[in-house]
């Protein structure tokens, strides 16, 4: 039957432990979809470069004039591209194929210098088959496998319940937006609040997954104040003396591509166009030629047709055509653009201030989206027979137990079953304290004074003896550093003054930042990553004249694993699966370069236990092809790691447990045939006869389920579900093993859970021993003092990937959106420098192996 059904895990069971909740979840149950068959016709719209919204105003067009006879009262579904699903059959005579023209009038078209959006457009239908509806019920039902054909049905729905909306909002994947609703953002964008809709397969049932989601539009404003505000000025008048062109490169990056609509020749002459680029003059300085052969410049020009005296004449023109100049002020951006570039710093800070609602709220978004999505009163969905429930799913849910976390046993209460998800460390020492001997400290920030940071020293030694670390030396030498010089000058020095003062080999440096700027401690991380070999611990200069017990508490936290010690773990009764028989827990992820980078190499992290508490970890990282989503050298990746699991423990483990991050739905086949073919192959290059057993599970943080407790009683302090509440039931996969868990307590906003779906499993896990064990990890994630919402393997997989993009030279981390179009790939994949072998045998944190 498995073979039949799925080449991944049958769902073993449902979870049984725990204590049984009821919680609302954003999914809309379809009470009936069509059973029938459904006919499919390939489209071909003769203007192959326009967009879908385009397209989609073709077909209305054509839909609104009778369809030339075909449709005679059927109401098709278009989606926007290539396909038309129709409820039933058109008349398209012997050769179930035809073409018709379709005139659109579009005022886009105005001024622009090309027709892809107005003109004649010429359509060809042709039958492309037609689709079994039932074999999607049976598929729901666990009586069939996920065939072609069930794809095909449920892309039906979704075209189905997406095909109105897009016709009326702007339209961005799988959300729709408006501006009803929306924030401005630094430097002249905005955020617009929509709804993302998805037609997604339950046990026995379809369900639509609605969310809000939200998205940076342009502002549509007047050109003049959209300059003054990507520039970043208070007011047009700080430009008067002119642009620089370092300003001027910015601006034109900035507004190229933009569509503009004039405002000097009236209401109803509002021409459109698009922005090529920026003069590199002025207007009052910028010529051209009128057809008489006379020379003005744009200014005189507009004075003299327009009887328009220019206002910010100093200002550059755009250029919409070959010598065709438009002043600024005659300009206004055109609404419901939107905004592609990276958001800077400050866009996102108030992007999250947006988007962070609390569950109340959110839930009643979610209902207003209903409203707005248009499941009632759509004559599409009439037709095609298709009904949803007009209230949020009431599923079953469970709230596993807390573990108890064990500190060391010198401890006021060193074992304790945390409340909500966090503790403190208050009377607690680690589980074992590193010694710290030789180190020193270097000050990036020129203002802090010396007894500030002689202070701030003193409190951070006592908290590490406080929290059970071993300080031998509490005064290490301070150098003082300027972050605009080198810093592998700085740090090469420091290291030399720690080791001439303990006499001894350093073992960490202690870095003050000026800011949270990326640029300064990526150039730190390169350097003593691959140049110098030894652990850094970076702070802000903020918390230096202020050193509260919290932060050096944490910072504690981070040292103590630095230095190879261990903070907490859970007693073996907890963990039996990795306590009975030597296990290793693996954690993998790769992570690509900015979106339209198609330059720079992907990074791939694998990271390992290295105890029987699955608490030490050791990580492998690998450069590999841009955006390459496999893990191109997990075999010797893995093979290095249990070469070093077995120098740790003495035994090669029996068991392999490998949480993979950052894979979708249409991947998994991909990753499981070639990346647990590739763990196989890596454990029978180091001996034909070993063979432990495997499971591999996918674990999904990019998804659109929410869960919303029902009763009070149920919800933490910030109103989400309770850490450890867990769903297996409805909104997952028919018949597959995966379950939804919220293992974190609520800080923000409406909490996230993580998605956890198994794809292949030789040590036969039951439900409840799966989630408990993945529940339990979330404890011990060692740099925080509360459970973490993804698994620990995984979440340092993460950051390993995240840290191994600072190894690359010559990368200028000032710059967000710089590329290096200069080197190919692999030159860009050599410029990754390899970690020094001193920090190789460390853990997660400061261990790194690269190769290309």
């Amino acid at each position: 039957m498995a073979l039949q059904l799925t080449d991944y895990v049958l769902r073993p069971n449902h979870c049984q432990t725990g204590k049984p909740v009821r919680v609302r979840s954003n999914f809309f149950e379809i009470q009936s979809f069509p059973l029938q068959v459904v006919h499919h016709y390939d489209i071909n719209i003769d203007q192959a470069n326009a967009p879908p919204a385009v397209y989609r105003k073709v077909w209305k067009q054509f839909e609104d004039m009778g369809g030339h006879g075909i449709l005679r009262g059927i109401k098709t579904i278009y989606d926007g591209r290539k396909n038309v699903f129709a409820p039933k059959p058109l008349q398209l005579g012997p050769e179930n194929a035809g073409q018709y023209e379709v005139e659109l009038h579009d005022s886009d078209n105005v001024g622009s210098a090309t027709k892809r959006t107005g003109g004649t457009f010429r359509i060809r239908i042709k039958k492309a088959g037609e689709i079994n509806m039932d074999e999607l019920r049976r598929f729901l039902n666990g009586e069939t496998r996920l065939t072609p054909n069930c794809l095909t049905a449920i892309m039906i729905l979704d075209v189905l319940i997406r095909h109105l909306p897009s016709m009326l909002y702007a339209t961005v994947g799988r959300s729709f937006f408006t501006p009803q609703e929306r924030r401005s953002l630094p430097n002249g964008a905005e955020v617009w609040q929509g709804f993302y809709q998805s037609a997604r397969p339950g046990i026995g049932k379809m369900m639509i997954n609605v969310d809000v989601s939200a998205t940076a539009f342009y502002e549509s404003d007047r050109l003049p104040d959209m300059t003054t505000k990507i520039l970043g000025r208070r007011t047009i008048d700080e430009l008067r003396r002119g642009i620089t062109d370092r300003d001027r490169a910015k601006l034109e990056k900035a507004l190229k591509g933009l569509k503009i609509q004039i405002t000097h020749r009236g209401e109803n002459n509002k021409r459109k166009y698009k922005i090529l680029r920026l003069t590199p003059s002025a207007a009052d300085r910028t010529l051209f030629q009128d057809q008489d052969g006379n020379e003005h410049s744009v200014a005189h020009y507009f004075a003299k047709h327009h009887n328009m005296r220019l206002k910010y004449p100093f200002l550059p023109c755009i250029v919409v055509r070959k010598e065709m100049f438009l002043p600024m002020e005659v300009c206004e951006i055109v609404a419901g653009q939107r905004f592609m570039k990276k958001l800077n710093e400050k866009q996102t800070a108030e992007m999250i201030k947006f988007t962070c609602q609390k569950p109340t709220i959110r839930a009643n978004k979610i209902k207003q989206g209903y409203s707005l999505l248009q499941y009632k009163d759509n004559e599409y969905m009439e037709q095609f027979g298709m009904t949803v429930k007009p209230e949020m799913a009431l599923i079953k849910a469970r709230v596993l137990s807390t573990p108890q976390v064990s500190y060391s046993s010198s401890s006021q209460e060193g074992t304790f079953v945390p409340q909500g998800g966090a503790w403190n460390l208050r009377g607690k020492k680690v589980a074992q304290g590193a010694t710290l001997g030789s180190w020193s400290v270097v000050n990036f920030h020129a203002q802090l004074p010396i007894s500030a940071i002689g202070r701030f020293v003193r409190e951070l030694c006592q908290t590490f003896i406080d929290t059970g670390l071993n300080v031998i030396n509490r005064n290490p030498p301070i150098t003082h550093g300027d972050p605009q010089a080198s810093v592998d000058r700085t740090l090469k020095e420091a290291w030399l003054k720690a080791g001439n003062t303990a006499k001894a080999t350093p073992q960490l440096i202690l870095c003050i930042l000026p800011n949270t700027g990326v640029p300064l401690y990526a150039e730190i991380k390169r350097v003593s990553d691959t140049v110098i070999g030894i652990p850094t611990q970076c702070v802000q200069s903020k918390h230096i004249n202020d050193a509260k017990k919290q932060y050096c508490a944490n910072v504690c936290l981070k040292v103590n694993m630095k230095l190879g010690g261990m903070n907490m773990f859970l007693s073996a009764s907890q963990i039996p699966f990795i306590a009975e028989r030597p296990t290793i827990v693996f954690g993998g992820d790769v992570t690509h370069p900015a979106p339209g980078d198609m330059n720079r190499p992907s990074v791939a992290a694998v990271t390992a236990s290295m105890d029987a508490r699955a608490s030490r970890y050791s990580s492998a990282i690998r450069v590999q092809a841009n955006r390459t989503e496999i893990i191109a050298d997990l075999a010797n990746m893995i093979k290095e790691l249990l070469k070093s699991f077995y120098q740790a423990c003495g035994q090669k483990p029996d068991r392999i447990l490998f949480y993979r991050d950052g894979i979708s739905e249409g991947q998994f086949s991909a990753v499981l045939k070639n990346e647990v073919q590739q763990i196989h192959a890596a454990c029978s290059s180091l001996d034909k006869e070993y063979k432990p057993t495997i499971t591999f599970v996918v674990v999904q943080k990019r998804h659109h389920a929410r869960f919303f407790p029902v009763e009070q009683r149920d919800a933490d302090r910030t109103g989400n579900c309770q850490p450890g509440t867990v769903v297996d039931t409805e909104i997952v996969h028919p018949f597959e093993f995966d379950f939804y868990l919220q293992s974190h307590a609520g800080l923000q906003g409406t909490s996230r859970p993580t998605h956890y779906h198994v794809l292949y499993d030789e040590n036969k896990f039951s439900a409840d021993s799966l989630q408990e064990l993945t529940y339990r990890l979330c404890y011990i994630y060692g740099r925080a003092t509360r459970a973490v919402s993804i698994v620990p393997p995984a979440y340092y997989a993460d950051l390993v990937a995240a840290r191994a993009r600072f190894h690359r030279r010559g990368e200028n981390w000032s710059d967000t959106e710089a590329t290096s179009e200069s080197l190919d790939s692999e030159q860009q994949m050599a410029s990754f420098a390899t970690v020094k072998p001193e920090l190789q045998k460390g853990i997660v944190h400061c261990f790194f192996i690269v190769k290309v």
